[in-house]
């Protein structure tokens, strides 16, 4: 068993809200049936009060969890060569993600992932939501992630997190030629239909993504994505909205885009692409601790640079 203790304010934003949902939205770490076991046991104060996962809330209510959280799954640390750490502390660990390496363990996945590699250098990781996760990438993206050490830092980072107070930027490629960078502010929420995927709904979670263009070639276009919201898939989900989807990406992407008269070896690096073409290249945030600000950055990994020079190349041959 694992104490869970946290507190927060319910946005004035979530104002009609249902209290289940709106702790559903505060804790993502956790599921929806558990925060409303939770509610229904008692573990929830809301100004103090216990309410119901009905309940509408009005937006400034203090919440107040307090609530012994059962491991749902038992996960072992594990010697691999797979974790690279660019700063640590005893508050947080700033890691280097790999594409290809799975954050969590789970279906199809149970062992040989990043918390298993984390779990086997700080062991007390195992006391915290998630093994001190607090936000993801997915599996083929690349870039840093920052994981909790301790319940006070969890705390801290989340609730920077929600305050979409974190500084996220991303490079990514992109099949089409944009003429000048933008914004999407278009909510998403699981696909109506195909449940593994997400989309742009109407009635969906806010949902806000910044770019700007670093690089154009003939048909693609390397750009830079910031996140002002983090939800699951939205930089690929959002570009592939506004029509300039990611190179490699296997559920969004559309069809390959190769530009005429190219290189044989541009146009094969461009069909063995096959994972979206994403980095998650800079983080930045507010020591939970220290109370100062703190940056990392990572260069981009070299499966996307060959790609990159590949293209950058092809527009010289044809100018």
């Amino acid at each position: 068993m694992v104490n869970a203790h946290f507190s927060t304010k319910i946005p004035e934003e979530m104002s009609g809200w249902r209290l289940d949902k709106a702790l559903a939205e505060l804790f993502p770490d956790y599921s929806r049936a558990r925060l409303q076991k939770w509610i229904k046991d008692g573990f929830v104060r809301v100004n103090a009060m216990p309410l119901r996962g009905k309940d509408k809330v009005q937006g400034g209510e203090d919440i107040e969890i307090i609530a012994q959280a059962e491991e749902e799954v038992t996960w072992e640390g594990q010697d691999l060569p797979i974790l690279k750490i660019l700063y640590e502390d005893k508050d947080i660990i700033v890691v280097n993600k790999d594409a290809g390496v799975v954050v969590h363990p789970g279906a199809g996945n149970p062992d040989k992932t990043l918390v298993n590699a984390l779990l086997n250098h700080a062991p007390e990781l195992a006391q915290l939501p998630r093994a001190g996760i607090i936000h993801r990438i997915d599996k083929d993206t690349s870039g840093i992630l920052v994981v909790a050490r301790s319940l006070p830092a969890h705390t801290s980072l989340v609730e920077q997190l929600q305050a979409r107070e974190f500084k996220r930027e991303y490079q990514a490629i992109v099949t089409g030629m944009m003429v000048a960078g933008g914004t999407v502010d278009a909510p998403m929420d699981r696909h109506p239909v195909h449940r593994t995927k997400m989309a742009v709904v109407a009635h969906g979670k806010p949902a806000v993504t910044h770019y700007r263009v670093m690089q154009r070639f003939r048909v693609h276009t390397l750009i830079r994505a910031i996140l002002e919201t983090g939800r699951t898939h939205q930089i690929r989900v959002h570009l592939s909205h506004v029509h300039y989807p990611l190179v490699g990406d296997p559920v969004y992407g559309g069809r390959l885009h190769i530009p005429p008269a190219s290189s044989p070896e541009l146009q094969e690096a461009l069909r063995q692409f096959k994972r979206q073409a994403l980095h998650a290249e800079k983080l930045g945030l507010i020591h939970p601790t220290q109370d100062e600000y703190m940056e990392w950055q990572v260069p981009i990994p070299a499966d996307m640079q060959h790609l990159i020079n590949l293209l950058s190349q092809d527009v010289k041959e044809h100018t």
